[in-house]
């Protein structure tokens, strides 16, 4: 570990002892149903969550996705920006990005040296109540306000943790609440129904905000309008107030078209796969225009253009050139299944399929495992780097079970990946990672650790 302050490894190392410091904490996977320990911890430090403009984006699936497409196109128009995403693939910085960059070790180290004895005084606060200190997330969410306000930024695109009206990044009033599509996940901390966990997401939207929301079933649709009826100023839908014309598949991604709220543009060339990414920039879209001009102004062209040619999203089926081709999605739940699905069969069927595949023990495997089914010419199970990784005894039989066919099981994942490559070669296919955004980190790190050595 170096010891001098003009050496990047130092400041990265100081990072990395950030991290273990946060980590020490009430884990991210076990978010307390609270608010008020990260209003006080916010108050103190002067609110920083108020010093710039918010859009709050909330969902199941796709808010990652989403929260970098609104993002980008605001940079577009030159605003300075902020971007709070969860979880983080190689490095904590990607959490907090400003102008579209990771925030530098140097500054997030600076800030969370100012606000450390502001956590440690509610932590000791807490105690004296009886309560649990702060969790990893709410620390985190705390530090991320200090962030952007030391930026400073001019707006946040502030994504959620989990759920939304106790999730720590909740203690922020967006001036537009954006949802994607609501579906089952984490059913222990939501509720076990999409009313229920639509009920929780909805509580991100204050009062005179505008709502735009993907389509949603009905069940999580009515709660959403009832939500924005009491105290939002309008409330789009995808499909009634805005909505993909056309979508076509091509060798970088895809070409779109759309109807914003105040526009209809493309047709664009969009660097993402998936019908689902299309859908996400419309919403993306809507939303800009939305917090821009209330919805009443359309989105020049050239920015937009510019934007959507540049946009991305590392994890969510990004195709890295190598031989053979290596796709990698952080499809973590049924329904981000069900559209990786969609996508390798509409997007990726003139070539055999080779999966590899982890997941965390608290998710439902089993069906995220079914909605994959008929899709792989060969499944290699295996564990992330992640203590909560599901063990491959555990998970193998339930792929054997759902995915039938070859399934051949390692515990390390480089070993599991070895092999896909070596089935793909052999039958000129790609290999597939999924099943959990911490796999698909650990492929991503060692990728760049490969480069780095070259």
């Amino acid at each position: 570990m170096s010891s001098d302050p003009n050496d990047d490894k130092y400041w990265a190392s100081q990072t990395d002892l950030v991290l273990e410091k946060l980590l020490h904490r009430i884990p991210e996977n076990k978010i307390r149903p609270r608010l008020e320990p990260t209003k006080r911890a916010v108050e103190l430090l002067g609110d920083p969550q108020k010093a710039y403009r918010i859009i709050h984006v909330t969902g199941t699936n796709g808010k990652t996705s989403t929260t970098r497409f609104i993002e980008r196109i605001l940079r577009e128009h030159g605003l300075r920006t902020g971007r709070f995403t969860s979880p983080h693939l190689v490095r904590l910085n990607e959490r907090m990005a400003l102008d579209g960059e990771p925030v530098s070790d140097e500054q997030l180290i600076s800030v969370y040296a100012d606000i450390e004895p502001i956590l440690e005084f509610v932590d000791q606060e807490l105690k004296e109540a009886g309560e649990n200190p702060l969790t990893f997330f709410e620390a985190l969410a705390v530090l991320g306000f200090a962030v952007f306000a030391d930026a400073p930024v001019d707006v946040l695109v502030l994504e959620v943790g989990m759920g939304g009206a106790w999730d720590s990044t909740n203690v922020a009033d967006g001036d537009v609440a954006v949802f994607t599509p609501i579906d089952l996940d984490h059913m222990d901390r939501l509720g076990n129904t999409v009313q229920e966990i639509a009920e929780t997401k909805s509580g991100i939207i204050k009062s005179g905000s505008i709502v735009i929301s993907s389509a949603q079933s009905p069940e999580a649709l009515a709660v959403l309008e009832k939500a924005a009826a009491k105290t939002a100023e309008s409330f789009k839908l995808q499909g009634r107030d805005f909505d993909v014309a056309v979508a076509i598949p091509n060798a970088t991604g895809q070409s779109i078209s759309f109807s914003g709220l105040a526009g209809n543009y493309g047709p664009y060339e969009a660097p993402v796969f998936g019908t689902h990414q299309s859908q996400n920039i419309a919403v993306a879209v809507s939303a800009v225009e939305a917090f821009l001009g209330g919805g009443k102004i359309a989105i020049s062209d050239d920015v937009l253009r510019t934007a959507i040619a540049d946009a991305s999203s590392p994890g969510r089926l990004q195709l890295v050139k190598t031989e053979p081709p290596l796709l990698l999605d952080g499809a973590h739940n049924p329904s981000g299944a069900v559209s990786l699905a969609s996508t390798l069969r509409s997007e990726f069927s003139g070539q055999p399929l080779v999966a590899v595949v982890a997941v965390l023990a608290e998710k439902d495997a089993e069906g995220l495992l079914s909605n994959l089914a008929g899709v792989f010419e060969s499944v290699v199970i295996t564990e992330s780097s992640s203590p909560r990784s599901m063990p491959i005894a555990e998970l193998e039989p339930l792929a054997s079970e759902s995915l039938g066919g070859d399934v051949m099981a390692f515990s390390d994942f480089r070993a599991a990946l070895d092999r896909a490559k070596e089935i793909a070669s052999e039958i000129t296919g790609m290999v597939v990672v999924t099943g959990s955004i911490t796999l698909v980190g650990d492929v991503i790190k060692m990728i760049q650790e490969e480069s780095d050595a070259e």
